[in-house]
């Protein structure tokens, strides 16, 4: 009988050492949602102006800054989403 519950006690401790919050699969996802949050981000910032003391509403309210990286980072936020919320592929 003790014999029989050490072996249990074993198995349970083997399963929640195999056992992972997310998968290969889940943390591919994950990168991936990182590195487009990150790119949209980068063009959101933009560069540098070439005079400081002039505005220059063309550079400041373009397309790339005001739709393009925007959408990237929401995008990103989804896939984000998705990584985490994605089941794992069930065991045959």
């Amino acid at each position: 009988m003790a014999k029989q519950a050490e072996n249990v006690k074993k198995e349970t401790v083997a399963a929640k050492r195999t056992s992972t919050l997310f998968e290969a699969d889940n943390i591919k996802w994950m990168i991936i949602g990182g590195v487009v949050l990150v790119l949209g981000l980068l063009l959101m910032a933009g560069g540098k102006s070439k005079d400081p003391n002039v505005f220059d509403p063309h550079e400041v309210y373009s397309i790339r800054r005001v739709t393009i990286a925007p959408l990237l980072v929401v995008g990103g936020l989804i896939i984000e989403i998705y990584a985490i919320m994605k089941r794992p592929k069930a065991k045959a």
